[in-house]
């Protein structure tokens, strides 16, 4: 698969927020994961009102999934997040958990939304992905 992230000179810095404008690809197969929580195997929250435990759960759930559909983080062509009661300050937490998912690779295209709320009332966080391998 051929993965390229697009950040045109001419327009703000996106990879200091942790995403690309867009991501250009070229692959067979399409890996669409469901938007990840915060639970451990045992459906247990992680880090229950700590945004920084969930998004680092939610990527270690993220990773496995990937793993197991054989991808890994360099496949990602797309993110959505979804964070509860969104706050300016939360970007940098999340910002930081993108960097070490993501490593010396350049993030894909991503969306950040703030809701109300996600399926059960302690989650904080939710992300999906697609992947894209040969």
């Amino acid at each position: 698969m051929s993965r390229e992230t697009i950040n045109p000179t001419v327009m703000y810095d996106s990879l200091q927020y942790g995403f690309s404008h867009a991501t250009k690809t070229q692959g067979k197969t399409v890996i669409h994961c469901a938007g990840q929580l915060a639970w451990d195997e045992n459906e247990e929250i992680i880090g229950k009102g700590d945004l920084a435990a969930q998004t680092e759960q939610v990527f270690k759930n993220l990773a496995t999934v990937l793993q197991e559909a054989g991808a890994t983080s360099a496949d990602v062509v797309r993110m959505r997040t979804y964070i509860v009661d969104l706050k300016p300050e939360d970007l940098e937490v999340v910002g930081k958990a993108i960097s070490n998912f993501y490593g010396a690779i350049e993030p894909p295209a991503n969306t950040l939304v703030g809701v109300q709320s996600l399926a059960m009332p302690d989650l904080l966080i939710e992300i999906e992905m697609t992947a894209i391998i040969d």
